[in-house]
């Protein structure tokens, strides 16, 4: 059964910094680019980054381009997003996905993606 799991979120201040993980089980990590989300109340989930554990490429959104990092980590099967400077409008849940590479040579719609998360709470106040 594929799985994956979120952590490291939690409460910080503004201008601080999270890093978030990614967990799969379940699935030839190699084989699949994993993006994340975030979804705060009221919003609709937007992607903030995507790997493709395949070629490596990555892709940030413009909301958080220079203060976001993706990475990834085959060894643990874990993909990771460093969350920097953290700002108000950072407050969200962040989930992560999974979809094969082939099927993501960049980053798709929510629905796209096959695999989800449930989420891991990040909380930006002073």
């Amino acid at each position: 059964e594929v799985q994956l799991v979120e952590s490291g979120g939690g409460l910080v201040q503004p201008g601080g910094s999270l890093r978030l993980s990614c967990h799969a089980s379940g699935l030839a990590f190699d084989d699949y680019a994993i993006g994340w989300f975030r979804q705060a109340p009221g919003k609709e989930r937007e992607e903030v980054a995507y790997i493709n554990n395949d070629s490596g490429r990555t892709e940030y959104a413009d909301s958080v381009k220079g203060r976001v990092t993706i990475s990834s980590d085959a060894a643990q099967n874990t993909v990771f997003l460093q969350l920097n400077i953290l700002e108000l409008e950072d407050t969200a849940v962040y989930y992560c996905a999974a979809q094969l590479y082939e099927l993501a040579p960049f980053w798709l719609v929510p629905e796209q993606y096959e695999y989800w998360g449930q989420g891991t709470q990040v909380t930006v106040s002073s």
